[in-house]
């Protein structure tokens, strides 16, 4: 899943909650077999089939375990695509509600920042989207770090412990990646469609598989995650975040995400592809721009296609 920069949220004042919910796709079995990709955030391992009675199962879970608030998602259970971000993209194009939710149980194609795969199996990791309409595009800037913060505080919900967050969409465990965040915008005229595509991993890849430190939620918590019962608990801290995001922007969240900074007074570097920049990380302010301390001097990122690393 490739993350465009913080520069997404908006005043949004009439998101109207779902009273419905969609039908279940009725697809054909799937199966899938591929290698994990170096530079993965989340994992590949070899598949076994995903029946559509699968899929009918976990969506009654879902919607079960969302009680009353499934009424304003409109959730679609697929046993396998290739991107739930291009998908929902094309569904959203196509008039699809603010509040509708694709769970594939296994993406094979999945795009990241600069040109990454994200790859997953059924069981191993959570790959979802939902989209999420606002009445304007402007002052979106920190979307990626809001949702980001309710990822957090969902899967602290469910017991999990030194959960951190890094500029501007990365969810790390004690200091390993854990998850990521993917934001896509389609504007029509003044309204702004955010296809928000959510990674987490269940459990972790084998080490050599990836070219940096990742963990699985399960080796924070007592018992085996869930996929069911953490996307229920993710959307569950969506949506009323997204409500007050729409409202008053990142500003809010702000105390919230700095709580939870994995680099904050750090020494780090920020990398482009042409350049890197040694630093020590302020945070971030109230827009969700990135602050650096460079030799003094406060700078301000907006976003881009930049990494943000521990400086070795």
């Amino acid at each position: 899943m490739a993350f465009p920069a913080p520069s997404l949220t908006a005043p949004a004042r009439d998101i109207t909650p779902l009273a419905r919910h969609a039908n279940t796709a009725r697809l054909r079995t799937a199966s899938a077999a591929a290698d994990a990709r170096l530079h993965s955030g989340l994992f590949h391992l070899q598949s076994s089939p995903v029946t559509v009675a699968t899929t009918d199962l976990e969506l009654t879970r879902v919607r079960s375990l969302l009680g009353a608030r499934a009424a304003r998602f409109d959730l679609a259970v697929l046993p396998e695509c290739t991107s739930t971000n291009t998908l929902l993209g094309e569904r959203a194009s196509g008039g699809a509600p603010s509040g509708s939710v694709i769970w594939a149980l296994e993406q094979t194609a999945g795009r990241g920042r600069r040109g990454r795969v994200w790859r997953s199996k059924a069981g191993d990791s959570l790959t979802f989207s939902l989209l999420w309409r606002f009445t304007t595009s402007n002052a979106l800037a920190g979307l990626s770090l809001a949702v980001g913060l309710a990822v957090a505080q969902a899967l602290e919900g469910l017991g999990a412990r030194k959960v951190q967050l890094k500029w501007p969409n990365d969810i790390w465990l004690d200091g390993r990646k854990l998850g990521g965040i993917l934001v896509e915008l389609q504007q029509v005229g003044t309204r702004c469609a955010a296809i928000i595509g959510i990674g987490v991993n269940l459990l972790p890849p084998p080490a050599e598989w990836i070219d940096q430190e990742v963990a699985g939620l399960s080796q924070a918590l007592d018992r085996t995650a869930d996929g069911a019962e953490v996307l229920a608990a993710i959307l569950g801290t969506l949506g009323p975040l997204l409500d007050r995001f729409s409202e008053d922007g990142f500003a809010p969240f702000q105390a919230d995400w700095m709580a939870r900074h994995a680099l904050q007074a750090q020494a780090v570097r920020l990398l482009d592809d042409r350049t890197s920049l040694d630093a020590v990380c302020l945070g971030v302010d109230p827009e969700g721009a990135l602050l650096l301390d460079v030799g003094g001097s406060v700078r301000r990122i907006l976003g881009g296609d930049v990494s943000l690393r521990g400086a070795r």
